[in-house]
């Protein structure tokens, strides 16, 4: 298994490409949840995420034969993406296959950092089959996203940071996808301070290691179905599932609404852009998916932050549904002048900001005097959304709330 030494001998190697990112203490969230709360920023690490820790100890393992013959491997992004940069730094050749429906802005940041990329399955188990396929057919080196010693090394050196700058640190929760990050940070934390907490967060839509733990072994599971593509993984490691299952203390699942709402807290409040896998971390702390105390020393481990915008944009409306703060209704209103002006006096009176509105007037659902009505609206949070409605419905109007 990975031992402390192992990480403490990839560290040099890994301080040749990545940073020693900030770990800073949050008033916000520890005001939220009454615990001391530091988040460890891997949103600002080269390429944008932990990924190219591990990417760069494995490169720097292989031998002069493998390096003349290149390296391959699968990913949903971020370890593509530090797989190439790090190939790339020593002229060392990478083709990345991807899923087809991988993040736009991850294929092209793949591209731009040096690999080929190969688009291949509907997600990373698919990915990986075809990945396999070139390492056979063009004797490249197969560099895994997780289930690598020397990778898991490279990812537990964020371990050491944390204990470096946090001593003090009770517990600290990690994304789990393959489980790659949290088996080099469990190690890193577990060999070095045995009484701190590692917890590990899942999307509830890709819950492989959650299931391993619950049955005792590796468990692949279905299909994945998150916003969080960073861990959309079908099932854990079988090397990292003995780390998860030695080291870490508990595993919990946080949902896409709750990863939204961690999202969007993240842009507004730390202005800090976070993917969904990133956010996970802080998800978890803020829907108290696992217990802590008042004052306890928490890092939520933020591993990325490489959004696709498209994601980014439907995310924040999800985040804004979620805190009240967006609301889309319809209601019928007669087809008369001033029909809609009396409608808004409501609006008026609760001080709801109109985004948009759409009359229908063709719509089959509606009689022929009367026309349909959907309105987008910007809401100050659950209580507003809530007297707001009400005082709609008192007034006669029938309203279906939309999102």
């Amino acid at each position: 298994m990975l031992t402390l030494s192992d990480i403490l001998e990839a560290r040099p190697r890994v301080r040749e490409t990545s940073r020693h990112t900030p770990l800073e203490h949050s008033h916000t969230y520890s005001a939220m949840t009454g615990a001391d709360v530091r988040l460890k920023l891997e949103t600002f690490q080269r390429t944008g995420a932990f990924k190219i820790r591990g990417a760069t100890n494995r490169i720097a393992t292989l031998s002069e034969a493998e390096k003349e013959a290149g390296v391959v491997t699968a990913s949903a992004g971020n370890h593509a993406q530090g797989v190439a940069l790090a190939a790339t730094r020593v002229g060392v050749d990478s083709k990345i296959v991807m899923p087809e429906y991988a993040p736009i802005s991850k294929v092209k940041a793949t591209r731009n950092y040096g690999a080929e990329v190969v688009l291949s399955g509907a997600d990373y188990a698919e990915a990986a089959e075809r990945a396999h396929e070139i390492e056979r057919e063009e004797n490249r080196t197969y560099v895994h996203a997780f289930d690598d010693e020397a990778v898991m090394a490279g990812q537990g050196t964020i371990g050491l940071e944390i204990l470096e700058d946090c001593p003090e640190v009770e517990t600290v929760v990690v994304p789990i996808g393959g489980g790659g990050l949290i088996s080099g940070i469990a190690t890193a934390i577990k060999e070095t301070k045995p009484d701190a907490r590692v917890i590990g967060v899942q999307a509830e839509g890709a819950s492989s290691a959650a299931a391993a733990l619950e049955k005792g072994e590796v468990v692949t599971i279905d299909g994945v179905d998150t916003v969080a593509d960073g861990i959309a993984t079908r099932s854990v490691g079988e090397r990292t599932f003995e780390h998860v299952d030695r080291y870490v203390d508990e595993v919990v699942t946080v949902s896409d609404s709750e990863i939204a709402t961690a999202i969007v807290l993240l842009l507004e409040r730390s202005k800090t852009v976070v993917e969904g896998a990133g956010a996970v971390p802080l998800a978890a702390l803020l829907s108290d998916a696992f217990a802590y105390d008042e004052d306890e020393t928490i890092v939520p481990v933020l591993s990325g932050g490489n959004i696709d915008l498209n994601t980014l944009t439907n995310v924040i409306v999800r985040g804004l549904v979620e805190t009240g703060r967006y609301l889309k209704i319809r209601t019928v209103l007669e087809d008369r002048p001033g029909a809609l002006d009396d409608l808004l006096d409501t609006f008026s009176k609760h001080r709801a900001n109109i985004y948009a509105i759409h009359h229908d007037r063709t719509s089959r659902d509606v009689g022929m005097s009367d026309t349909e009505v959907e309105i987008e609206l910007e809401m100050r949070g659950h209580d507003h959304v809530e007297a707001f409605l009400a005082d709609l419905r008192s007034e006669g109007y029938e309203v279906d709330v939309l999102v």
